[in-house]
């Protein structure tokens, strides 16, 4: 029999008086939630709202900048969106006086294909991509069709330039993938900081391009079907396929080859051998 103690159960009876307790109750009672659920999705509401009704004004974002929900970076092609993962981004929309005279000199045009190409590259380093409707009804307020054309006249400006939507990252679209474009600057020899700087990109997500091409040159090497890699892999055929053609351009050509040895070299350190999960899924993608 437990020893009776005033001043503990007194803290108890005070813990239940809180805003999470009456969260909890409400959600147990309401959805006929088990304790343990009902926590659980306390604290996915912590997760997703409290930092932004912690916001005050006293804290406020600093001006030119905006917050918008998008897509996870990797979530494959052909994945519905209600079922993706997403994630919170934070984008510098207004730079101040730049563009302002952007504007007043050459219009709302120039200016949102100014913009694109950074606000683009800006989700992708928090881990997130824009589509074509997120740079129309959530950062500029045009049509889809007025971002098309401003995509198209990016193009011509600069065909090199690389535009990270979800549509080019994950193989949705007819566009060159930009992260083919990256792992052939690798394979020239450029380093980190020229790729980058070429590129736009954040060197996290160039690391994450490389590692992902060293995943496929190190399984074309057992042998695997294009298939069996796009499914271990997570990422789509196209891009796989693209990715073994320039593993096939490295036996052609010896500066390509050089640095292909080089960067997996790199990889089998890390990973020397596959997983056994995706042992699993590679015997399993082969039997149907």
């Amino acid at each position: 029999m437990g020893v009776h103690n005033p001043g503990r159960n007194e803290l108890l009876r005070l813990e239940e008086k809180t805003l999470d307790a009456q969260f909890l109750t409400t959600i147990q009672q309401g959805l006929n939630c088990s304790p343990f659920e009902s926590q659980a999705v306390l604290e996915v509401v912590k997760e997703v709202y409290f930092p932004f009704l912690a916001q005050d004004q006293t804290s406020p974002l600093l001006p030119g900048k905006i917050t918008l929900v998008g897509v996870c970076a990797d979530e494959p092609a052909g994945k519905p969106i209600a079922k993706c993962a997403k994630r919170t981004v934070c984008l510098l929309l207004h730079r101040g006086a730049e563009d302002d005279r952007l504007l007043q000199q050459k219009g709302p045009d120039r200016f949102r294909q100014a913009r694109i190409p950074d606000l683009c590259q800006e989700a992708l380093s928090q881990g997130a991509l824009l589509t074509r409707e997120d740079l129309a009804y959530r950062i500029f307020f045009a049509g889809p069709r007025t971002i098309s054309r401003d995509l198209a006249a990016i193009r011509k400006q600069d065909p090199q330039l690389p535009v990270p939507l979800r549509s080019t990252v994950q193989d949705i679209g007819p566009v060159l993938t930009h992260r083919v474009q990256i792992v052939r600057l690798a394979l020239e020899g450029k380093t980190m900081t020229e790729i980058c700087r070429a590129t736009r990109h954040s060197p996290g997500s160039v690391a994450n391009y490389l590692s992902t091409f060293t995943r496929v040159a190190q399984l074309a090497e057992r042998q695997m079907q294009a298939s069996q890699i796009a499914f271990l892999l997570g990422r789509g055929r196209t891009l796989i396929d693209r990715y073994l053609e320039l593993v096939a351009q490295c036996q052609q050509e010896e500066n390509f080859k050089y640095h292909l040895d080089q960067i997996t070299k790199l990889g089998r350190r890390a990973l020397p051998e596959a997983a056994p999960d995706e042992k699993k899924r590679a015997t399993k993608e082969g039997r149907k």
